[in-house]
């Protein structure tokens, strides 16, 4: 068992880490570590961490080491399936992938394990998220035994989604270190579900990546639900590179968790492409969440939105912070950033901060914020009709992330999406 205390985290992470060695993965695991012995995590003051203290966070755990594979039944994989949704599962087993546990056909798609990766294959793992970008990246990249590696075929329409079911269970700390490396060659079609799930109340520290390559004219969705218990730590990166004519769309419901940090960045590398990332994050108690967006234009003519939703009650506090840029290559860009929230309690804490870099000169790129209460005239209008202040204060809320749901294209998905928000907002 590893204590840590005050400053004592890089040393620690380092004496986990060094023997966390893969012959397979050697070359970048070994960056890794020279990025963490020479940066270490982010300091309480370092600017991209200063509202989402995960350091100090993770003082509080005691037992920072790799979790392993626990015994995890087949029917509670089926439990968290989707009701009225055909789809192939992956399943994650504290961050390695169960092969026995997941039920796909690779119809016009390949899986394999990082343990059975080519020599070829094996080069792209961390070509896409750069150990340099973000220590968390680097950590997971040092600590990842494991992961998920999708090919999906030049011109193949993968027809039933992708549920990835990532199932946590941990000891007072644990280290979850997930890796999925995705491959839409071009003109392929895919969507992509992945849902998180506490199996207990323990405390874990899940440290995720995911690496998105959107081949010419691909197009490929990834949805992700955080559900998880009130003591979950998560640290989520997640990068995509788009290519020419190609489009890609993410969208992430953060419902429940202690402290989550969503990173996430797309990289719009030729003309025609098209990212889209929207969310929605409700939080009550002390719940901390904070979602940081990157989206990079180099090269003219592509498009990005961009719009998230919170709704915070009693002490939770939410962090946005979207960062656009616009290369002096460039031109003729359409990019929109908004981030929109509501406070249900003078307690609650949003910090907001959307953000333009514009090198070019022909552009059409806009962002904006707002904060505010519920819309004490509307609640009125509505009671003054006979519906009950409750049901009235629902219907407001829902209206109000509900359009977070319409970026949703599955039926059936959408369908159970809305019912766990309508759950989930008649608690705060």
């Amino acid at each position: 068992m590893t204590t840590l205390t005050k400053n004592k985290i890089k040393d620690s992470f380092l004496e986990i880490i060094a023997k966390a060695t893969s012959e397979n993965f050697s070359e970048i695991k070994q960056q890794a570590v020279e990025f963490l012995q020479k940066e270490g995590l982010p300091a309480a003051k370092a600017e991209e961490y200063k509202f989402t203290p995960l350091s100090k966070k993770l003082e509080s755990l005691t037992n920072l080491t790799s979790a392993t594979q626990i015994n995890l039944s087949a029917e509670a994989v089926k439990s968290e399936l989707i009701p009225d949704l055909e789809v192939d599962y992956l399943v994650f087993n504290n961050g390695n992938f169960d092969k026995e546990l997941s039920s796909y056909t690779e119809k016009n798609y390949s899986v394999k394990s990082f343990k059975s990766l080519s020599e070829e294959e094996t080069t792209k793992i961390g070509s896409i998220a750069k150990v340099s970008k973000d220590p968390f990246t680097a950590l997971n990249t040092a600590f990842f035994q494991d992961g998920i590696y999708i090919h999906i075929a030049k011109g193949k329409v993968v027809e039933r989604p992708i549920l990835i079911l990532n199932f946590n269970q941990a000891n007072n700390g644990q280290v979850i270190s997930p890796r999925i490396y995705v491959q839409g060659e071009s003109n392929a079609e895919a969507t992509f579900i992945e849902k998180v799930i506490s199996l207990n109340d323990e405390a874990y520290f899940l440290n995720g990546v995911t690496e998105v390559k959107v081949g010419e004219n691909a197009h490929l969705n990834y949805y992700k639900i955080q559900n998880e218990s009130t003591t979950a730590i998560e640290a989520n990166n997640f990068v995509s590179d788009v290519h020419r004519d190609a489009t890609f769309t993410s969208v992430t419901l953060s419902l429940k968790g202690d402290m989550i940090r969503n990173n996430l960045s797309l990289n719009l590398l030729d003309s025609g492409c098209e990212g889209n990332m929207y969310g929605l994050y409700l939080l009550d108690g002390k719940t901390h969440v904070d979602n940081h967006t990157n989206v990079d234009h180099t090269m003219p003519h592509a498009d990005s939105n961009e719009l998230y939703k919170g709704i915070l009650a009693e002490k939770s506090r939410g962090v946005f912070n979207g960062k656009i840029f616009v290369r002096q290559d460039a031109q003729k860009t359409n990019a929109f950033q908004q981030n929109n929230n509501i406070l249900l309690s003078d307690d609650a804490i949003i910090n907001t901060k959307p953000q333009l870099e514009i090198w070019a000169d022909d552009v059409k790129c806009s962002h904006g914020c707002t904060t505010g209460q519920l819309d004490e005239e509307a609640l009125f209008y509505l009671q003054a009709r006979g519906i009950g202040k409750d049901q009235a204060k629902g219907l407001l809320l829902y209206a109000f992330a509900g359009e977070i749901m319409d970026h949703i294209k599955i039926d059936a998905f959408k369908e159970y999406c809305i019912t766990l928000v309508q759950e989930r907002l008649g608690k705060l």
